[in-house]
């Protein structure tokens, strides 16, 4: 089930929002814990099992691990196998396949593909869980005692499927006792509306052209560029706009999930990019895996290997192909380049930076929308004039002057101009009121355009869901 779907807008959600607040306050996580394992399950209802068995398995050794926290030896034993079961499901299903394609092309041999398909959101829910068990661990949190409630943490249908990556520490409380008022829920269908906007008004239509491009027999170096720009910004106005919503529908049922993105484009550093594209997945591979690790302690040979493992894992983590790999250690490349030896100078050179940061991402993103390495090098190479392609085509100049208003929205969006001219207007006495008069209007008019692109058909996928 979609969020930017029909059955989602009009029938799910105003159901499960209803019962929400009619049914007394000992009953809200129940009904939170069935409305999603029925989103889970409405395209997959087998794949449900799984993330019962994940819940069950975590909830366990949670219960575990406390009780023998005393005997290391034992707490390690519980977390270990949680770890184990966890990740072994995530490794079956997400990169089975992958390591048989490999074993094959190395060994020459022709051992089937296992073909699976693969659960929509495991790569979440499985680091949720981790998370939990690997606190409980730590004694950074107590274990929950309530299945329930775990059960509700793990599975809550606003971010199941696509983040952000919300930890147990940061809604223990608000699983037992959460404000709920009319202001917070105005307040998240305020972000739930600008998050769908933003995913079917921008992203869809920046999909649109990159289908175009992908399709087209008729490409140039500059109709490459125009992919390359339009699919950056796509993913972010895909994925921001499912976080948005993702926030938004926590506030309307009393939950405050962290922010996921903060208008990463304007960076003057690709260190500073990662601090503000997917903050819940960066900030779990640091806590996890990179202090674990030793972070920048000790030598720089040690530095350097804790960088290359955590950016490895984080293009492995995307997807079970080699050009996610390859998109992973690119950055690492770059973060190493910035701390050894370029940071300081980026920060001091604001032009500079703010033309090395794009281009620097936008390459990365044509290795991360790749099919394979092969795709990506093609288009790279297409890119830069090494492919024996004309600088323009026929083609590409329809579809520029065609999306050209689109991309210019999209560029401006991806930058906090808007929201700084609107701050700007609130904070005059006559603004502010025009501001409130005109919010609500605004809002009502972009949800039933939204609704009219999408009773339409129009071309609506969410791009994380491949993760």
């Amino acid at each position: 089930m979609l969020f930017s779907g029909i059955p989602f807008l009009f029938y799910f959600l105003p159901a499960v929002v209803i019962l929400y607040y009619i049914v007394p306050k000992m009953l809200k996580n129940t009904l939170l814990l069935l409305a999603s394992l029925i989103f889970y399950a409405w395209g997959e209802p087998v794949y449900v099992i799984f993330m019962v068995i994940g819940i069950l398995i975590g909830y366990i050794s949670g219960l575990l691990i406390h009780k023998f926290r005393d005997n290391k030896k034992l707490s390690v034993t519980f977390l270990t196998l949680s770890a184990v079961v966890s990740l072994g499901m995530l490794g079956y299903f997400k990169y089975a396949d992958f390591f048989i394609s490999n074993f094959n092309a190395v060994t020459g041999l022709s051992v089937p593909l296992l073909r699976i398909a693969l659960p929509v959101g495991i790569s979440f829910y499985t680091f949720q869980t981790l998370s939990y068990t690997i606190d409980v661990f730590r004694g950074t949190v107590p274990p929950q005692k309530n299945l329930i409630n775990l059960a509700c943490y793990v599975s809550l249908f606003p971010q199941l499927i696509a983040g952000p990556i919300v930890r147990y520490s940061d809604v223990a409380e608000q699983l037992a006792v959460r404000t709920h008022s009319i202001d917070k829920c105005a307040e998240g269908i305020r972000r739930f509306v600008l998050g769908l906007s933003k995913k079917v008004l921008i992203a869809n239509a920046l999909g649109e052209l990159c289908a175009v491009y992908n399709s087209s027999d008729d490409k140039s170096v500059v109709f490459s560029w125009i992919y390359a720009i339009s699919y950056s910004l796509q993913i972010y106005f895909d994925f921001s706009g499912y976080s948005d919503m993702a926030i938004g529908l926590g506030k309307i049922f009393g939950f405050d999930f962290c922010e996921n993105f903060n208008y990463p484009y304007i960076s003057k550093s690709i260190t500073e990019f990662w601090r503000r594209w997917h903050m819940s997945l960066g900030s779990w591979f640091r806590d996890y895996v990179y202090i674990p690790l030793g972070g920048n302690r000790g030598s720089k040979i040690k530095h350097i290997r804790n960088i290359v493992i955590v950016w490895f894992l984080t293009g492995f983590w995307h997807g079970a192909s080699w050009n996610f790999i390859v998109w992973g250690l690119y950055f690492a490349v770059f973060l190493m380049i910035e701390k050894f030896f370029i940071l300081k100078k980026l920060e001091k050179c604001k032009v500079l930076s703010h033309i090395y940061v794009p281009f620097v991402v936008v390459i990365s993103f044509v290795i991360f929308g790749a099919v394979d390495l092969k795709d990506a090098v093609s288009c790279i190479t297409a890119m830069f004039g090494f492919s024996g392609l004309p600088l323009f085509s026929q083609e590409q100049s329809y579809y520029t002057l065609s999306f050209i208003t689109i991309l210019i929205i999209a560029v401006i969006g991806a930058t906090p101009l808007p929201k700084k001219l609107v701050t700007a207007l609130s904070s005059k006495k006559h603004g502010a009121v025009a501001v409130n008069i005109a919010e609500p209007v605004v809002l009502v008019l972009l949800l039933a355009v939204c609704v009219s692109y999408l009773v339409d058909g129009s071309f609506n996928p969410f791009l994380y869901f491949r993760f």
